[in-house]
């Protein structure tokens, strides 16, 4: 009588595939992408209000629009006056129709300035459009 194998043998194939290492490279990457979708926009130091709740609207291809204390605009921390700042937007419109944009006030700037742009971004019907403010303390 011939002898049937053990089918509980360690030393045969494995069929199965060992995810572990995929999931710890996915893990770093997913690492990676929170630390650099929450960086903020660098260059112009603006001194925010402070509200008792914020959003984040951080997301890749966000034009941040900034206005510092002395009423000077700027997009992406190049500073550019009202007329520059409807045509950049244009542009960057026609590429891509629905981008977010940020308005960053400082919380001294005379509040015409941050109406007029925000006019403005009414009139290039854009509709996601948040002010940033600082956390309360």
């Amino acid at each position: 009588m011939a002898s049937v194998s053990n089918l509980d043998d360690d030393d045969g194939a494995v069929d199965g595939i060992n995810i572990t290492p995929l999931v710890d490279v996915l893990m770093v990457v997913l690492v990676m992408f929170i630390l650099t979708a929450t960086a903020q926009v660098a260059g112009i130091q603006v001194n925010l209000p402070k509200a008792s709740s914020t959003v984040s609207l951080s997301q890749p291809k966000t034009k941040a629009i900034s206005i510092n204390e002395a009423g000077q605009v700027f997009l992406d921390a190049y500073p550019v006056t009202l007329p520059e700042l409807e045509d950049r937007l244009r542009t960057e419109k026609a590429l891509n129709p629905d981008f977010p944009v940020i308005v960053r006030g400082d919380a001294v700037v005379q509040y015409q300035k941050v109406v007029e742009v925000l006019d403005l971004l009414r009139r290039l019907e854009l509709s996601q459009v948040g002010l940033v403010t600082g956390r309360a303390t």
